[in-house]
Parts: structure tokens; sequence; C-alpha cells
């Protein structure tokens, strides 16, 4: 899926209220919770920036100067925000346990995750490396994943659950990737320079597969659960295995990670 235009990015930012309205009064309980995140705030990124915040704050990091901080990343760079409306999408799309786009942006710590580290990543080419890496070890701790501040990750990404990903400094993923659970993207051994695999738009990996190296795998691609992957992975192929070896080049779907089929 492209980039949301603004009547778009409108009218999602519409549904998460109303579906959060909707919430409140099927549980008031959480009545409070759910004003205080969704329901008060007049934007999306101020809403964002808010729930983030909240969620990254400690004993030695306020939540409000955090706020100011990530409100920054969000009003200076728009494709920030764009990107995590899309990423919004892409959970709706592809998780069948996400039945509102409320829910990632609420619940999903793969979602949060990744909204951390894009504005990590805005603060890395602002050249603040020492408050990202600050960010990236907070985040890990909170969070579960570990990227690196200088990892470059394009739009329509999800992290179903979330735990135990690992992505290091010199990845690049493209657009509309699924990463599960426990998935590493790592060098392959101590060299220094681009040592971190590319992962190319529509691919999707498995559960606890680890793709080591400066290799590519290329579009529409698919990795299966466990493997670990060292060498370039062709297009519309299918791989698995210790270590990987290709199974199929003619994936059956057009993009496996829109499709999530597991199976090989």
């Amino acid at each position: 899926m492209d980039l949301l235009n603004t009547i778009q990015a409108e009218n999602l930012w519409q549904t998460i209220r109303n579906e959060t309205g909707a919430a409140v009064n099927s549980e008031p309980i959480l009545a409070s919770f759910l004003h205080l995140t969704v329901l008060r705030h007049k934007s999306f990124a101020h809403m964002l920036a808010f729930h983030l915040s909240s969620k990254m704050s400690s004993a030695v990091m306020d939540a409000r100067a955090l706020f100011e901080i990530y409100l920054e990343a969000l009003q200076e760079n728009s494709s920030i925000l764009n990107a995590a409306l899309a990423d919004i999408v892409a959970y709706y799309q592809r998780d069948p346990a996400c039945e509102t786009y409320s829910l990632p942006l609420l619940y999903y710590k793969g979602f949060h995750a990744i909204q951390t580290h894009r504005i990590n990543h805005w603060l890395w080419q602002q050249r603040r490396h020492t408050l990202a890496y600050f960010l990236q070890n907070r985040a890990s701790e909170v969070f579960g994943v570990d990227i690196h501040p200088a990892a470059s990750l394009g739009y329509g990404i999800m992290i179903d659950h979330g735990t135990g990903v690992v992505i290091g400094e010199t990845a690049i993923l493209g657009n509309n990737i699924s990463l599960l659970h426990g998935v590493t993207l790592g060098g392959s051994g101590k060299q220094t320079g681009d040592r971190h695999p590319k992962i190319s738009d529509g691919v999707m990996i498995g559960a606890n597969a680890s793709v080591l190296g400066n290799i590519r795998v290329n579009t529409c691609a698919k990795i299966g659960a466990g493997s670990v992957v060292v060498e370039d992975v062709p297009q519309y192929s299918t791989v698995v295995g210790v270590p990987a070896k290709v199974i199929s080049k003619d994936v059956k779907c057009e993009t496996p990670a829109q499709e999530m089929d597991q199976r090989i």
C-alpha cells in the first residue's frame, strides 16, 4: 500500500477516535486511559507523541521532555507520521487478531517499537547520537525489540508480536514488509562498515529466522520460520533451513508480507 494521502490520513484518525469512543462505552473502567491517550488529542501527531512518551518515560527521562522531542520529530518530518499511519493499516490488513485500527496504536508493542525507532532514526540523522542510543536502550527494555538508530525502515512495516526482534546498524528495510517475533537482521562477524541485510519490498520473514551479513533479500521473497540466511535470496522465492536453501522460485502469492501465509 502506498503512503496515505491527506484525506485518507484524516479519515483514519477519525476512525481511530470513533473506535476509541466505542471502547469507552463498552469498557467504562478504561475511560480515563482512553480519554487521556486518544480522545483529548486534536491530532494524530499529538496523540502519538503523548502515547510513546508515556511508555518510554523513566526515572531519569521525564515524559514531558520526551513528548516535546517526539512531537518535534513528527512535526519536522511528516514522513514519520505518514509511515506510522501506513503501519497501522498494515497491521489491520495482515493480522487476523487486529479487529480495529486503534488496536496496534494502543496495545501492540511491535507497532510502538517501530514508531519509537522512526524517531530515533530522525535523531540519528540530526547527529544527536547520544540521545538516540539512550532511547534505543530504553525501547529495548520496554518493548523487547532492539533496533539500531541508524537502521533505515520504509513504510507499511509490521512486526508481529515483536518480542526478540533485532535489527542491526546498516540494515535497510523497504516497504510493506512483515517480520514475526524473534527475527534477527544481523551481522556475520566482527567486520565493520556495511554489514547488515537489505530487505526489499513485500518480503515476509518467519518467526525466529536469522538473516546475517550484507546480503539482499529480494522483492516478495519468503523466509521460513527458524531459517538461517547467509546468501542473497532471489525475488519471489521461498527459502528454508539451516543454512537456508531455495525450495521454490515462484511464490504463489503476489506479496508474501500481505498474505502472511506461513506454509512452505
